[in-house]
């Protein structure tokens, strides 16, 4: 009998600690000083509950298995969310490393230990002219014992415009791809790899297919000599839904993107399809997560220092994305 793992991925929208946390370096205070204004405790602990009660409903209400998460600042708040999931009965713990983003937010890893077993983790720096978030690699075993290696992603944004910008998310996707060149070389070619993240880009973009070497192409994955990667997340674009929206167009930038060894049919674990050809991803879109417009734009947290986008009954200006894999 298989056994199912739901795997879940999610840009928080910057889940900072409080303003004057100790655990904050001074520079970075200084550098949060106006974004943070205003952002205390009980605001902090207001958008904790609710994502909470998003990734509680997950997995037909029994939470995530793995759940891969960015815009998180520290082990503070991921320790705040960890118990906030108490109720589920998981036994959850963290994987995380203190990144150089000049804003403080990182990429991490809440999983079921009960389940998997934590092996070890890589932070792989990104070469940028200015500090920007690290690919955070954590290496898993399974409960039949194989191999999961899971790659966290938070490519460098739009904000200094797309085509000004997207040198940066070239240089994330060539990163990417050389370390799926060093996974291969020293775990061999059917390793399970799986890459998830905010990639700030479509799919079809040049930095996801050009240099990360995703493609939608279920062959030319399984029998490419080079680590290509398939992008699970084209049948979302096909059906004109986003994960982010921006002037009201649905952008799909939260991706998983699969080696191999999780496609092919001998893989010893790999994607479940559902009763449809189409592989078990989904863009988790909430009933209470939608706005109420005429375009299903997720409804943002925002911040206490921008007034007019702050809004405590949101959640996150991304929606979560799921997948199952079964092994």
């Amino acid at each position: 009998m298989k056994n199912q793992y739901y795997i879940a991925w999610w840009n928080v929208e910057n889940l900072f600690d409080v303003f004057n946390s100790t655990d904050r370096p001074s520079w970075l205070q200084n550098q949060l000083r106006s974004e943070l204004k205003d952002w205390n405790g009980q605001i902090l602990n207001q958008k904790i509950s609710n994502l909470a009660s998003i990734i509680s409903q997950m997995n037909n209400n029994t939470g995530p298995n793995i759940l891969g998460l960015c815009e998180v600042e520290n082990r503070v708040v991921l320790e705040k969310l960890k118990y906030a999931l108490l109720p589920l009965g998981r036994n959850y713990d963290i994987v995380h490393h203190e990144m150089n983003d000049q804003r403080g937010i990182d990429v991490a890893f809440i999983y079921d230990k009960d389940l998997f077993h934590f092996q070890e983790s890589f932070s792989h720096i990104v070469l940028k002219r200015s500090a920007t978030r690290d690919l955070f690699q954590v290496n898993f075993g399974t409960p039949k014992g194989n191999d999961l290696i899971l790659i966290g992603n938070h490519w460098p944004a739009r904000s200094a415009g797309v085509l000004e910008s997207e040198p940066y998310r070239i240089i994330a996707g060539e990163t990417l791809s050389y370390w799926m060149e060093r996974i291969f070389e020293i775990k061999g070619n059917n390793t399970a790899v799986l890459a998830m993240g905010d990639f700030n880009d479509d799919p079809f973009n040049r930095s996801v297919m050009e240099y990360a070497l995703g493609t939608n192409s279920h062959k030319k994955v399984v029998y490419a000599q080079s680590p290509r990667l398939f992008n699970l997340m084209w049948p979302v674009l096909g059906h004109g839904m986003g994960t982010y929206y921006y002037n009201n167009f649905p952008y799909v930038f939260d991706q998983f993107l699969a080696s191999k060894e999780l496609i092919k049919s001998t893989g010893k674990i790999k994607i479940a399809k559902g009763n449809n050809p189409e592989y078990l991803v989904r863009v988790e879109m909430f009933p209470e997560m939608i706005g109420s417009g005429r375009y299903p734009s997720p409804i943002s947290f925002g911040r206490p220092s921008r007034k007019s986008s702050f809004d405590p009954e949101g959640f996150s200006d991304h929606y979560p994305i799921s997948v199952v894999i079964e092994e």
